[in-house]
């Protein structure tokens, strides 16, 4: 491991150092080598435009570096670099740390991708989809079906279905002193599998910014699809509105049926999912949009407050990852809140419990401060 004055050396760079005089070993100077290649801000392209150059390089870093690392100095070298040749070319496709930032940039390109890479591309986005849909499907599913268990009540209930709490605060007065009990007169019970029904409308902003919130509610879609007791559309927008619904089987078919970085029209997206609605106390729509509205902002609000109005259920979310909410239409957070319809961003981990507090008509404000998530408008 460094010693404490090599690590500040590799942290500012051989321009900290013109005369060498921090030695560095053998395997310091290839990490000094990678990062001065992607960081020096004087030499912009320092990878080189050929393939043979990138290809080295993104050796170099996953023979240095530990994954999490590798992942974040490929998005640099994207953002900082325009090195879209790496997403172009199987043969250094191939070579990249799979991630959700790789992903998303991989969708962006999904118009004007080779055929050749193609493939590639739809093998590395299934490879991060499957390792993600690993960690979310049991909590998500297990959240869903114990939410709607118990947003049925049963009168009748078998001794594994009581709802000991409820059923204690109904009998309090027939507690007996004597005995030091609550004797019941009446059970409540958490409703059987399979007795109730909801309807999960998720709403994707394709803008660039929510990318990596798109990839994750893909493949959360996905898997609330797969619970029976839940009806679920996956609607992407940008100006025109796309319902992914009929690929919902598939999560890499539904995220390569979005498009990414364009522009956005939130009223139309809400006109549409307004039609979906069959039973307004029963639906939950999920807007996932950081709200910077390009289409009628009156209208989206109208709309918004008419489907609140009606009973559904409405969240806003500002961003579906971990790395926090992005910039945000704070106007529209506000607006939005006024009419009874939360907005904040909510991490992948936490997503399941948000749905299993909206399918039991929790308030989601208190929801989201016991988590420590602060409301937005």
């Amino acid at each position: 491991m460094p010693d404490h004055l090599e690590r500040w050396r590799l942290i500012l760079g051989q321009k900290a150092d013109p005369e060498q005089e921090t030695a560095l070993s053998e395997a310091m100077q290839g990490m000094d080598a990678v990062l001065e290649a992607l960081y020096d801000t004087e030499r912009q392209g320092g990878l080189g435009s050929s393939s043979p150059n990138i290809n080295r390089w993104l050796g170099d870093i996953r023979r240095y570096f530990p994954s999490q690392v590798v992942q974040v100095m490929q998005r640099d070298a994207l953002e900082r670099l325009g090195l879209t040749q790496l997403l172009l070319e199987p043969e250094l496709l191939s070579t990249v740390e799979p991630d959700v930032n790789l992903v998303a940039a991989l969708l962006s390109l999904n118009k004007v991708m080779p055929d050749k890479t193609r493939e590639t591309a739809r093998l590395v986005v299934r490879k991060v989809v499957e390792e993600l849909e690993k960690k979310l499907r049991n909590p998500l599913r297990e959240a869903l079906q114990s939410a709607l268990n118990r947003s049925v009540r049963n009168r009748r209930p078998r001794s594994n279905e009581i709802d000991w709490p409820r059923t204690i605060r109904q009998n309090l007065k027939h507690y007996q002193p004597e005995y030091k009990t609550i004797i019941p007169e009446r059970l409540a019970g958490f409703g059987r599998k399979g007795q109730a029904l909801r309807h999960v409308i998720l709403l994707l902003d394709q803008s660039g910014s929510m990318a990596g919130s798109v990839v994750y509610a893909g493949i959360l879609g996905s898997v609330m699809a797969s619970v029976r007791s839940v009806q679920t559309n996956v609607v992407a927008f940008d100006t025109a509105v796309v319902d992914l619904s009929a690929q919902q089987h598939d999560p890499v078919e539904l995220l390569f049926g979005t498009q990414l970085g364009g522009g956005t029209d939130i009223a139309k997206a809400l006109g549409y999912a307004e039609t979906l609605v069959r039973s307004p106390q029963d639906t939950i729509l999920v807007l996932i949009s950081d709200l910077f509205e390009g289409g009628d902002r009156r209208q989206m609000l109208k709309k918004a407050a008419s489907m609140r109005q009606s009973g559904v259920t409405m969240i806003g979310l500002l961003a579906l990852s971990d790395e926090g909410a992005p910039a945000y239409d704070h106007d529209n957070a506000a607006a939005l809140a006024a009419l009874d319809i939360p907005a904040f961003a909510c991490t992948p981990v936490l997503f399941p419990d948000l749905m299993a507090a909206a399918i039991q008509k929790r308030d989601l404000k208190t929801w989201a401060g016991d988590n420590g998530i602060a409301l937005k408008g």
